[in-house]
């Protein structure tokens, strides 16, 4: 057998990408320094996305030929960490677009449907939002009630789409509406504008976590859609929507990095000031163990959301890459943030630092873009039938 050279795995960024996270981070420390505020007075932080806008971050995975940046899922998952690490609910509002809206619309709509639409998206004029959920389907996607139905150029969509991300402030919804009976082919997606008559924003939700961030539910009484604007052909929205879900997955796991990087750096300086006369570390070895795991497991799950961007960019499948990285950072997230408040005591549960906040905007992590145990099971699944 020959000599070969070995294959070398390359864990470092590139220039391009390494120069591209300083620029974010620079947004992050420039623009999002009122996260405190926003999420005490419930307010959108309408000035940091359109800061955002102005220094491209909404175009991420859109291709240059339509106005976008092409640097793809990777480049994505690092941009939204160190928003994240900032401001989670401008993180969610920049993910959902990025990753939910112009990743499908890219894939997956017409190229008459692309030129209409990308002028608006990728320049932030109008945010998009993604509306599958429903009353009765949250988990299990394919119960979906709402419906359209075909009347000669158009179809007639009556229903109502919950926990909306960005509901109140989208101009674009994708829409996924039974056209059918079938339970799975029976679903089609659809391009439905703000502006159409009988598309209202109903309840806003309110929340534990992501104040800044408004949920709404989506109420559509007898729309008309053009028929146009139907994506791909009846019957393959459900394949849309789970495809699309696994880049914003890949979007929530990064969410989930950002929180729990800003935890671990809260305990290391919380515990980094536990010295004695002589500049030793005091800290306790229980805390000091703390901080070490979750450090390492920090590393350990940004390796996996980065091999599953890779294998997206790639147009390789990633449904089991994507749900490991999300379960296990969002699970991470959560540990570091109720370590956060425990570590700094009456600091961290009082509000005197961003540790309670970080614990409830952590919470959502482990429940949209699907919960846990969802994904648990579509790791499980790939292992059982490859």
């Amino acid at each position: 057998m020959s000599a070969t050279q070995p294959q070398v795995v390359d864990f470092e960024l590139s220039p391009e990408l390494a120069a591209f996270r300083s620029s974010v981070r620079d947004y992050a420390n420039t623009h999002l320094g009122k996260a405190a505020e926003w999420d005490a007075e419930v307010k959108f932080p309408r000035s940091a996305v359109e800061a955002a806008a102005k220094l491209g971050l909404l175009r991420t995975t859109v291709s240059k030929a339509h106005g976008g940046s092409e640097m793809g899922n990777l480049a994505s998952c690092i941009m939204l960490e160190e928003i994240n690490a900032v401001c989670p609910s401008t993180g969610v509002t920049i993910s959902v677009h990025n990753s939910l809206v112009n990743s499908l619309v890219g894939k997956w709509c017409s190229e008459e449907q692309k030129k209409r639409y990308f002028p608006k998206l990728v320049n932030g004029e109008w945010l998009g939002a993604y509306c599958l959920s429903e009353a009765f389907s949250g988990s299990d996607a394919a119960a979906l009630r709402c419906e359209a139905k075909r009347e000669g150029d158009h179809y007639v969509m009556n229903g109502a789409k919950l926990w909306i991300t960005t509901g109140s402030e989208a101009k674009l919804f994708l829409v996924f509406a039974r056209t059918g009976s079938d339970r799975v082919k029976g679903i089609s997606a659809f391009l439905v504008e703000k502006d159409y008559p009988g598309v209202g924003v109903g309840k806003k939700e309110r929340k534990l976590g992501l104040r800044g961030s408004p949920t709404n539910e989506i109420v559509l009484e007898n729309v008309k859609v053009p028929a146009h604007n139907r994506i791909g052909d009846e019957g393959v929205g459900f394949t849309i929507a789970l495809d699309t879900l696994d880049g914003g997955r890949l979007g929530i796991a990064s969410q989930s990095l950002g929180i729990a990087r800003a935890c671990i750096e809260l305990i290391r300086d919380c515990l980094g000031k536990q010295v004695d006369a002589k500049g030793r570390p005091t800290a306790s070895q229980p805390d000091q163990w703390t901080l070490a795991d979750l450090a390492s497991e920090l590393d350990a799950y940004r390796m996996l959301t980065w091999r599953a961007a890779i294998l997206r960019d790639r147009g390789l499948r990633c449904g089991a890459e994507a749900a490991m990285a999300k379960s296990t950072a969002s699970r991470l997230a959560n540990r570091a943030a109720r370590a956060a408040v425990a570590i700094l005591g009456q600091e961290g549960a009082s509000g005197a630092t961003s540790a309670e906040r970080w614990l409830r905007d952590a919470r959502i992590t482990e429940i949209y873009e699907g919960a846990t145990d969802i994904q648990r099971l579509v790791i499980a699944r790939s292992l059982l039938v490859p």
